[in-house]
């Protein structure tokens, strides 16, 4: 099975931010990506992932049941 990759624009999007604010995350090294030719690629995993590691539940927070 072959992992769904993301352009900037396709992260952006699937993120609700502009592309900027991918591109700076991937160049802080915040969000895996990788380069191909001149273009960023970024797995959905680890779109995943950085969203798994940025919530507030990671940092403790109390869930109401």
């Amino acid at each position: 099975m072959t992992e769904e990759l993301f352009t900037v624009l396709q992260a952006a999007e699937y993120l609700q931010v502009c592309e900027k604010t991918v591109r700076r995350l991937i160049n802080s090294k915040t969000l895996a990506a990788s380069k191909v030719g001149k273009s960023w690629r970024i797995k959905k995993s680890d779109i995943d992932n950085y969203l798994s590691a940025t919530s507030n539940l990671s940092k403790g927070a109390i869930v109401n049941e």
